[in-house]
């Protein structure tokens, strides 16, 4: 829970909850004849969803097993789908902790001002408020709890109101005029 910075036990709990009904579906599926093709299907359909979800590494269609579903589908899985996780993983955030904050309420923490400040985004600690700075795609995400799909996840960014952003576009000097007034 403290790797991904899972808050709540409740998150723990229906994710391993998810994860072993997954688990049980994949192995009633893996009960049927091989020759069915109602099992083929099904089989298809669980690996492709699994695989956009970003949960298996490989999808459908004789790419995948359904065994990888009893064996490699964790709770793990699902927390390195989490936002502030992918954050991380894309180098919005140094830390998961970092990336949590950013999502639930924007920069608030001396901590992670600190480590802006560090990094020459900021210049002072009084540039910094708290508004909403992360989206995916065009939906403003509060909940760190939030999956991101495989194919979403080339979408998380910068709220375009962001302060973080707009002294990022500074930092790399991309920002001009008339972007100005638009922040």
């Amino acid at each position: 829970m403290r790797r991904y910075a899972i808050q709540g036990r409740d998150d723990y709990r229906k994710y391993n909850q998810l994860a072993g009904s997954l688990r049980q579906l994949a192995h009633r599926i893996a009960n049927l004849d091989p020759s069915d093709p109602f099992r083929a299907k099904q089989e298809d359909l669980i690996l492709e969803k699994l695989f956009s979800m970003g949960l298996l590494g490989t999808g459908g269609g004789g790419r995948g097993k359904l065994s990888d579903v009893e064996h490699k589908l964790t709770v793990s899985a699902f927390a390195r789908r989490r936002l502030p996780v992918v954050m991380t993983r894309l180098r919005m955030a140094d830390h998961v902790q970092s990336a949590v904050t950013l999502v639930e309420q924007g920069v608030s923490t001396l901590d992670v001002a600190h480590d802006l400040c560090r990094h020459g985004l900021f210049k002072h600690n009084q540039e910094l408020i708290n508004t909403q700075h992360v989206r995916v795609g065009t939906d403003v995400i509060t909940d760190p709890a939030y999956l991101v799909s495989r194919n979403m996840e080339d979408f998380v960014t910068w709220v375009d109101s962001s302060k973080i952003k707009r002294n990022i576009m500074k930092y790399r000097d991309k920002l001009d005029d008339f972007e100005l007034e638009a922040l």
